[in-house]
């Protein structure tokens, strides 16, 4: 019988045996550093191209700061809105030679009234309640032409009341001084919880001379008809 002879192993086998788990190992780890430093490169790359490109866009379609007031609060009277009278009217018939102007939003009527010395203008107008009262209308149609207030009595004085057609007409007539001084002939009515007033103002000599057309106007201010 043939004995098979077994070459012992070398010894240099053996510690390459023992070292693969070793090299296994920092396979192991250079794969992933590898990989982790792929997944640094694609974490650093995709904040990058995911920035809002539109973002300026975006900020461009903001709202605008609304446009400025035109007035502030407080502004003077000539923004404050004014009611005028509603309801039953007056009816009149004005002079032929005065020629008819667009009443606006605050007349009722409105002419022009032309002369030598220039140009009138008759203003027709109504308000709720007495506007104050008599007096101080006056006082503000003297305040227009340059003249100081008066008191009651200086009213009662130079103030005129006419009757027509059941109405009760106080007709004032006054003068401002100086080269170009104006003049102003006006009648305030009440007229159901109303104040009517008839204004004619204007050069003093034109005026002046047109106060016969304008007291014949009032002769012919009355009530409306009702309306059916």
């Amino acid at each position: 019988m043939d004995w098979v002879e077994f070459s012992s192993p070398r010894d240099d086998f053996f510690p390459l045996m023992k070292a693969l788990p070793a090299l296994a190992a920092g396979l192991t780890a250079l794969l992933a550093a590898t990989g982790c430093q792929k997944e640094e490169i694609t974490t650093y790359r995709v904040p990058k191209e995911a920035l809002p490109a539109a973002q300026p866009a975006a900020a461009s379609t903001a709202p605008t700061a609304p446009a400025a007031a035109t007035g502030t609060g407080g502004s003077s009277m000539a923004n404050t809105p004014v009611a005028t009278a509603s309801g039953n009217a007056l009816v009149w018939t004005a002079p032929s030679t005065w020629s008819a102007k667009p009443a606006g939003s605050m007349r009722k009527g409105s002419y022009a009234v032309k002369g030598d010395g220039g140009e009138a203008d008759m203003a027709i107008t109504a308000f709720p309640g007495d506007v104050g009262g008599d007096l101080a209308n006056l006082n503000r149609w003297r305040g227009q032409i340059g003249l100081p207030p008066v008191d009651q009595k200086e009213f009662d004085r130079t103030t005129v009341h006419i009757d027509r057609n059941g109405l009760h007409m106080n007709v004032v007539d006054i003068a401002g001084t100086g080269a170009n001084a104006q003049r102003i002939i006006g009648a305030m009515v009440p007229h159901q919880g109303a104040t009517w007033f008839f204004k004619l103002s204007g050069p003093d000599a034109l005026v002046a001379r047109e106060k016969v057309a304008f007291l014949a106007l009032l002769d012919t201010v009355k009530p409306a008809a009702p309306s059916r």
